[in-house]
């Protein structure tokens, strides 16, 4: 019989507001974490794989152990992105009671720094932060974080990787005694190293559904292209799913814009996702992400931290990451709450080699995944090319005369005959293009 939210020691008030999120049933990182925040005064490790509902099983707990009458902060939270941080005091705001909602403060990057200010400077309980944004206000001497009494690390792994610097500077100035609560996706080296120095000794150590660090409900598949049809067998697989969506992954900034933008040339309902972009194109685009109104984000790893929807069907590497553990959050976008995904790996021959490594260092099992063959690719790529005509705004520019030659050339065709004229000539001219290449090749042997 499943448990309830109460039987884990969450008040009524309290679970009563997540009815109404249609939030009922504790997955099993909230069974195992709620009780243990609430109860025990022990550090926390958990080792949990993304989109179990970590958010909550920390969230949860903290608003409930909050006193309203405190005026230092009590809570901590540190995420590795903007996007992840948004997402943590949304969630919180929505599992709040009206007067705790006052108490709850983001302090992302990405946004003007003094209206963070004033809202530290109301005393909340609760503060969401990104390391860098957090580092900045302690160096102002706008934020107080020496009397907090709970410190939560939200995707570890990510935030040590890339943001040590900045977390250890944090780590310094919070006090000793403290429960320090962690959450973490794989367990580097780094992590370990960051448990043996900050943790207590006696911390506990949890693990939910981590029998494949892959994820359940993950289809890993690669699929190994020649640079020059990379792009092609790409958008044939997009193709195939239509309606859908997914996010691809690109290693830097330039690839992302690169892809988003033959994407977009391509007519694919697509938008790129990088942190050099402001954070109102970056609110902008996640949002129509979330709403469905584009069906495919084109990303970099830490831009993507913090994306948490559930009907992304499938996840791209468009470049395979360097590290393991970066995988297995790029994986993790997918089969959420539940359900199952696929992730496929673009690979070249050369990095054929690695998918060995992937699977004995993750425990997975990649299956090859069957590339569309040159004709299939061809027919895409003509549809593709219908899709842009039907897509193309008129030009309201061309005079009526001109239009009136046109339509007099036309005219006396039907709508089958034109299509197979119009048809005739793109295949023609791909076929002109297709043999450039080769006269060049020839020319320059001689």
């Amino acid at each position: 019989m499943s448990k309830t939210f109460s039987s884990l020691g969450i008040h009524k008030e309290l679970e009563a507001r997540l009815a109404k999120l249609e939030i009922t049933v504790p997955t099993a990182v909230q069974e195992k974490t709620i009780p243990f925040i609430l109860h025990k005064k022990k550090d926390m490790v958990v080792l949990a794989k993304t989109g179990t509902g970590k958010t909550a099983a920390f969230g949860l707990p903290l608003l409930q152990k909050i006193k309203a009458d405190e005026t230092h902060i009590q809570v901590l939270i540190l995420a590795p992105t903007r996007e992840l941080g948004h997402q943590i005091f949304d969630n919180l705001i929505s599992f709040a009671s009206d007067e705790q909602k006052e108490k709850i403060v983001s302090i992302c990057g990405g946004i003007p720094i003094k209206p963070q200010i004033e809202a530290i400077k109301k005393n909340p309980s609760i503060v969401i932060a990104t390391p860098g944004r957090l580092v900045d206000l302690m160096k102002r001497d706008a934020i107080n974080i020496k009397e907090i009494n709970y410190f939560v690390l939200d995707e570890a792994d990510e935030m040590v990787s890339a943001l040590k610097e900045e977390v250890d500077i944090i780590i310094k100035e919070i006090p000793n005694i403290r429960r320090t609560l962690l959450f973490t996706a794989t367990m580097p080296g780094t992590i370990k190293q960051l448990i043996q120095n900050y943790m207590s000794k006696h911390v506990e150590h949890i693990e939910t559904d981590m029998d494949s660090v892959g994820h359940k409900g993950i289809d890993h598949q690669y699929v190994v292209v020649e640079p020059i049809e990379k792009l092609n067998v790409l958008m044939h697989f997009l193709s195939t799913k239509e309606g859908e969506r997914g996010i691809i992954f690109c290693k830097t900034k330039a690839a992302v814009n690169k892809l988003a933008k033959n994407l977009a040339i391509n007519k694919f309902s697509s938008g790129a996702l990088h942190g050099s972009l402001t954070q109102g194109i970056r609110d902008r685009v996640m949002g129509q992400f979330r709403e469905g109104n584009i069906d495919i984000l084109v990303a970099t790893d830490l831009a993507a931290r913090g994306i948490d929807v559930k009907e992304i069907s499938y996840v791209v590497n468009y470049h395979l990451p360097d590290r393991y553990d970066t995988y297995v959050h790029r994986s993790g976008r997918t089969a959420r709450a539940g359900a199952t995904g696929l992730s496929l790996s673009v690979i070249q021959s050369e990095e054929l080699e690695e998918i060995p490594e992937f699977e004995e260092d993750l425990g997975l099992v990649f299956k090859e995944y069957k590339k569309a063959d040159a004709q299939s690719i061809e027919d895409n790529n003509t549809i593709l090319w219908a899709k842009k005509i039907f897509k193309t705004k008129p030009n309201r520019t061309i005079s009526e005369d001109l239009k009136g030659e046109i339509k007099t050339i036309f005219h006396h065709l039907t709508k089958e005959e034109l299509v197979d004229k119009i048809l005739a000539n793109y295949l023609a001219q791909t076929a002109s293009a297709k043999a450039k290449p080769e006269v060049i090749k020839k020319k320059k042997k001689k």
